[in-house]
């Protein structure tokens, strides 16, 4: 069997039916119409951010008393705890600002990464915090796909008929 009569025989995929939402992490696309489970996940993710967020404090509490147990003087101690507290700041209001816009694509996002991973226990306060509301990134993501299912519905609505069976137009 040649590969155009196989090609022949493969069902046609169907046509999308409009844009597809995009998933979000931890509740896929369970957020365009909050089924599948969407208010226990949101509680769940809710749980689990900030257990680890209090699991991960306890972890940098014991490095401090390790670096007190250490005696390795004032200075570097209170360090260790201002860097801490400011990237988790900063981790803090990036991971919320990223819930309601994306970022630029010349932005200092990936500058940023190393600050964002140190201040990991920012990010999950923000993720916490946000699963009152919503799934964390619902606003963004359903603004973005309401915006391309209305483009979507005005590209179909404004074809009307097989554009080559009209008649050409009058010359005046």
């Amino acid at each position: 069997m040649s590969d155009d009569d196989q090609r022949d025989q493969t069902p046609a995929a169907p046509a999308p039916a409009g844009p597809e939402p995009e998933p979000i992490r931890f509740f896929g696309t369970t957020w365009v119409d909050h089924d599948g489970g969407y208010a226990l996940r949101r509680v769940a993710v809710g749980v689990g951010s900030i257990v680890t967020a209090v699991a991960a404090a306890v972890l940098l509490r014991l490095s401090y008393e390790g670096l007190e147990i250490g005696n390795v003087g004032p200075f570097l101690s209170i360090s260790v705890v201002v860097l801490f507290a400011i990237a988790s700041a900063i981790a803090f209001v990036k991971t919320w600002d990223s819930f309601s816009r994306r970022p630029a694509p010349s932005s200092d996002e990936a500058a940023l990464k190393g600050l964002k991973t140190i201040g990991f226990i920012g990010s999950l306060i923000a993720y916490f915090l946000r699963c009152f509301a919503e799934a964390p990134g619902e606003k963004l993501r359903r603004a973005e796909y309401e915006r391309a299912t209305a483009e979507f519905a005005r590209r179909r609505s404004a074809r009307t008929g097989n554009p080559a069976a009209r008649r050409p137009k009058r010359k005046k």
